[in-house]
């Protein structure tokens, strides 16, 4: 497939690019596989570390728990932002702050206890952000995310839409490598997502462009002429534009070291 390419981000407010009803199967469904991947932990699995370096498997959990409890309720989510902000640290990001909030609220809970929770989560989590409207996801949220360097104000929507997917998609292959096991990939969920993911990065970078992601998740895309393939792994591929590090280590390199949020 082709993808249409501008310079990213203009002066305008990130909002969604996928359409709605995508968005909301895709986080309806993403919240179902992580809550089978967390079902699927083995006793011993708990205790790893993973590749969010400051949180072990169980941390890690609590976290999804708690992020995809955020827009359950307005209730939630006023609640969630206001002890953030409260224990806020000075130079601390605000999402690290609101993350941090998440670990620490579950630091109780054992590994059924939170599989609990997330099961109970996931069909709530989906329903409010999909009773979101419209009016709502346009607003910009406040503040700025420094995204390559460069601040950019995000929609609402692009939040409620794009990023609480991607979260939970992503640390779903976090737990995967953390604990030794594929991650289950389809076409027809993850690579509607790495799809999203590939036509962000093309605007972000602006450039001509030709990749092919291998596996299940996979496709093709290009823009333009002249410029030098790109092959490797769809998961891999997420993970490098994510920050996070590929299977293979080391820093990216050109088109590469563009980086997508999760």
């Amino acid at each position: 497939m082709n993808t249409t390419t501008t310079t990213w981000p203009d002066r305008s407010v990130v909002q969604p690019a996928i359409e709605r009803p995508t968005a909301m199967r895709l986080a309806k469904t993403e919240y179902l596989r992580v809550t089978e991947a967390v079902d699927a932990l083995r006793s011993e699995d708990w205790t790893r570390p993973t590749d969010c370096s400051q949180w072990d498997v169980r941390q890690l959990v609590a976290h999804i728990a708690g992020q995809t409890n955020l827009f359950s309720t307005p209730f939630e989510v006023a609640r969630q932002i206001r002890r953030a902000k409260a224990r806020q640290q000075p130079g601390q990001a605000e999402v690290d702050a609101l993350t941090a909030l998440q670990v620490e609220e579950r630091q109780h809970l054992g590994p059924e206890e939170l599989r609990a929770e997330l099961r109970r989560a996931g069909p709530r989590g989906a329903k409010g952000r999909r009773r979101i409207p419209g009016f709502l996801r346009r607003r910009r949220l406040p503040g700025a995310e420094v995204v390559n360097g460069v601040p950019e104000t995000w929609s609402l929507g692009y939040l409620t839409d794009v990023i609480l997917t991607r979260d939970p998609w992503m640390h779903r292959l976090d737990l995967a490598r953390a604990t030794g096991r594929a991650a289950v990939l389809t076409a027809g969920h993850d690579g509607v997502i790495v799809s999203d993911v590939v036509a962000e990065w093309a605007r972000r970078h602006g450039q001509s462009y030709r990749l092919e992601l291998t596996g299940s998740a996979g496709g093709s895309w290009s823009s333009g002429t002249g410029s030098e393939d790109i092959v490797m792994d769809a998961a891999d591929f997420c993970r490098v534009v994510s920050g996070r590090t590929g299977s293979h280590g080391g820093q990216p390199l050109g088109l590469l070291a563009t980086q997508v949020p999760f």
